[in-house]
């Protein structure tokens, strides 16, 4: 409990004054003014971030007010209702299709059968993947028991996935390279085996892992193989452009039988949008679900959500159009260009190793000769805001457009941390260091997945319930409201809405 606490002290005081009921007198317009107040105490978040927000520049202009503007068009749309919303549909089925061609799908060993939909983000572009792969694997072989593998640099959607629809997870060590390892990938195999994984690039070191390999494996067995483009389907295209050395990664590989991507990273649409494709009609329309016995009627449901914002599938195709292919092109050599002159600089900080050889716009790095998350502590102190990793400990910037402008200060920075560190070390007051240092420690990994689970819980009681009644409430469906407001983030679904290509 005192790590709990510990994790809970930076937020406590931000919620002191949250309101708990509707106001008497309705504000009218001046909520703008009261909304714009309140973000005045965000954090600056500016070229400052590990990821985050992808799009360059100030909020109030250039690409950011054209998708702002986008959204607000259709803000009051819902592609539940296509009869009426027939402009939504269409951009839906075209952001759909414009990504499946980034991906392979005009290539002939795709086998022209490509489809897919959007969703909420890659959370539940991955949730439905493993959906539709398990049952598809039912059908075709009868799978009962089904089980995936993943390797550990997996994102941990894998594991919500797995216990959200009752499949075992199997999970695999990386090799020497921090990429899936193959060899070991196949000693785990067994007759209920439906699915595995592999990402282009992984989330904590940015690198690509083997997907060509991946891919025979899969066929060779006759099992679904998922690719986790969620950080590159809107980079590796263009970098591979570029000229830059990407190795195969989409529905050109044999074995590949689904795709996710966000277009609200490097696509720069609005926040919420993301596309899982399939190489044909078959494994996806396991993605579906049909209700025929409701006294409501007729249903079919292809994704999580019911209804959904249609704005945000207008900010996203908004987006696509505007940036287009030569937009992307531009942005790609700009963020490919930083991430190498990051990985310089790091290089030339003596106390620091990067992690693997990056293949896109991630950079990891850890120290031999410092507590890395001492450093990290201290970049925080000066307003970055990296990600803390572990196995091994270190740390990581996604580099953004937004980190263009400011890549040397990052570099300035980051030296002076380390020297910091380096002259005076052990943890600051405030710092993170000795938890999460103590939390990779513990050889009980239960218990720090109910560390983990208390810390969220009583979050969750202390942002969103604030009377007993409401409370007592949170106690019977505390389940539900976890599973809607954190780990589906407001994802989102479309009803009778199948959109393919």
């Amino acid at each position: 409990m005192q790590v709990v606490e510990k994790l809970q002290s930076g937020s406590k005081s931000k919620r002191d004054g949250w309101r708990s009921e509707l106001p008497r007198e309705g504000l009218g317009g001046a909520v703008i003014e009261k909304l714009k107040q309140e973000k005045s105490n965000d954090v600056v978040w500016q070229g400052k971030c590990s990821g985050t927000v992808y799009i360059g520049g100030s909020e109030s202009e250039g690409h950011f007010s054209l998708i702002n503007e986008a959204c607000s068009m259709f803000a009051h749309t819902n592609p539940l209702h296509l009869d009426v919303f027939q402009t939504v549909a269409q951009c839906e089925a075209e952001v759909v299709a414009m990504t499946a061609a980034l991906l392979g799908s005009k290539n002939k060993s795709s086998g022209g059968e490509i489809c897919g939909n959007m969703t909420s983000g890659g959370t539940e572009s991955i949730l439905l993947a493993v959906k539709s792969s398990r049952d598809y694997m039912k059908a075709k072989k009868g799978i009962k028991r089904p089980e995936m593998i993943i390797p550990e640099s997996a994102h941990s959607a894998y594991d919500k996935a797995a216990q959200y629809f009752n499949i075992k997870l199997r999970r695999v060590p990386v090799n020497k390279n921090f990429q899936a390892d193959v060899k070991a990938i196949r000693q785990q195999f067994n007759k209920n085996t439906v699915l595995i994984v592999g990402s282009a690039p992984g989330f904590p070191h940015g690198i690509i892992d083997p997907i060509e390999e991946l891919g025979e494996l899969a066929y060779s067995y006759g099992i679904c193989f998922h690719v986790d483009l969620c950080l590159g389907g809107f980079v590796l295209p263009f970098a591979r452009k570029l000229g830059y050395p990407i190795p195969p990664f989409d529905f050109s590989v044999k074995g590949v039988t689904s795709i996710s991507a966000d277009v609200h990273k490097y696509g720069l649409a609005p926040k919420g949008t993301s596309v899982v494709l399939y190489r044909n009609h078959d494994i996806r329309k396991h993605q579906f679900v049909a209700v025929t016995e409701w006294s409501g009627g007729l249903y079919v449901s292809p994704t999580i959500a019911g209804s959904r914002p249609g704005g945000l599938i207008a900010g996203a195709w908004a987006a696509l159009m505007a940036l287009g292919l030569e937009g992307y092109l531009e942005n790609t050599k700009a963020i490919m260009e930083v991430s190498k002159r990051i990985q310089k600089g790091i290089k030339e900080i003596p106390e620091l190793f990067i992690i693997g050889r990056p293949d896109m716009t991630i950079v990891a790095f850890g120290s031999n000769d410092l507590d890395i998350f001492e450093v990290n502590d201290i970049m925080s102190s000066k307003g970055w805001h990296l990600n803390a990793l572990q196995r091994p400990n270190s740390i990581h910037i996604c580099i953004t457009l937004q980190h263009a402008p400011v890549f040397e200060d990052f570099l300035r920075d980051l030296k002076e941390s380390v020297q910091t560190v380096k002259e005076n070390p052990g943890p600051i007051n405030g710092g993170l260091a000795p938890i999460y240092g103590a939390a990779g420690k513990i050889p009980d990994r239960g218990m720090v997945q109910e560390l983990l689970v208390n810390y969220m819980d009583m979050e969750e009681i202390a942002r969103f319930v604030l009377s007993y009644d409401a409370w007592a409430n949170c106690q019977l469906h505390q389940g539900v409201i976890e599973m809607v407001k954190f780990h589906f983030h407001a994802d989102v679904e479309t009803k009778g809405s199948q959109v393919g290509i």
